[in-house]
């Protein structure tokens, strides 16, 4: 068993195909599949079910991709400090929900600093970017901080306060007629969304109608035509309430003051390509930003 065939083994789980993870991996087919018969000769034990549909992991195998992932990040650790000489270089792989105002500034001043280091960035709701740092499949993630991402393995940086708002393309003293309307949110698991939900089940109302959608430009497109109402950053809107494009709405603060907080495994060493991503949050945290700047 080896480095490799621990990434092998890996990648083949995550598509759930031999032929797909050779591509990906760019191996020939032929050696991907030899190389987890071996490991799992090594192992002796079986990694996968095979069938028509595609790779499935065992009981043993969901149980080994939780430990190989951790090997993996340990090796990745291990490489990145004997090529660093004192300079964090390697990968950082983060993500980012949709509207995290002061992300642009901070990932400027990281790469200015950080030139040696390949920063990967993702986008996603809060849940399912806290689940991804857990397993092992992102270094860290900016979310948006609750019951939800208080873990016992994890460490918070809060990044800063932001303010929630009820957005519509038209002004109404009477928010319950815009209750009326589809809600546009992003998948489940966003902050927002939540939040949004706790309002609701506080004055006792439902959602006529919800409809996800993938982005935050397209939720806000679909709002000044008219499709729907949304719960968003205020500082993502600011802009289009200035242009009279759109309306905002507030909530009570318990529903709508929210904090951005920045996530990472706390249970382990970090890395020095990490800590060095933490400490530029940290710096950046004052730093003034137009709010036309926003990601």
């Amino acid at each position: 068993m080896n480095g490799r065939d621990l990434r092998i083994f890996v990648k083949v789980a995550e598509l759930g195909s031999i032929s797909h993870a050779a591509k990906a991996l760019n191996y020939v087919q032929s050696n991907v599949s030899s190389r987890i018969q071996k490991l799992e000769e090594d192992l002796n034990v079986s990694l996968f079910f095979r069938s028509k549909q595609g790779m499935q992991l065992t009981p043993e195998g969901k149980v080994l991709i939780d430990i190989a992932y951790k090997i993996i990040e340990l090796s990745d650790k291990m490489m990145q400090v004997a090529r660093s000489g004192g300079q964090p270089v390697g990968k950082l792989e983060i993500a980012s929900v949709e509207t995290v105002i002061k992300l642009p500034l901070i990932l400027s001043k990281f790469n200015k600093n950080y030139s040696g280091v390949d920063l990967r960035l993702a986008t996603g709701v809060t849940t399912e970017l806290r689940d991804k740092v857990l397993n092992y499949k992102l270094d860290g993630a900016f979310v948006t901080k609750s019951r939800l991402t208080s873990h016992p393995e994890l460490k918070e940086v809060d990044v800063f306060e932001e303010k929630l708002v009820l957005i519509a393309d038209q002004h109404t003293d009477d928010l319950m007629t815009l209750l009326e309307r589809p809600l546009l949110t992003f998948s489940d698991g966003c902050g927002y969304r939540a939040k949004f939900q706790e309002w609701l089940k506080s004055i006792g109302r439902d959602l006529t109608k919800n409809m996800e959608l993938g982005t935050l430009e397209t939720t806000l497109g679909s709002v000044i035509s008219g499709l729907g109402i949304a719960f968003v950053p205020y500082s993502a809107v600011a802009h289009y309430e200035k242009t009279g494009l759109i309306h905002c709405h507030e909530l009570p603060a318990k529903y709508s003051e929210i904090t951005t907080t920045f996530i990472y495994r706390g249970n382990e060493e970090i890395s020095p390509v990490l800590q060095a991503f933490v400490e530029t949050i940290d710096l950046a945290k004052d730093d003034a930003i137009s709010p036309f700047y926003r990601f």
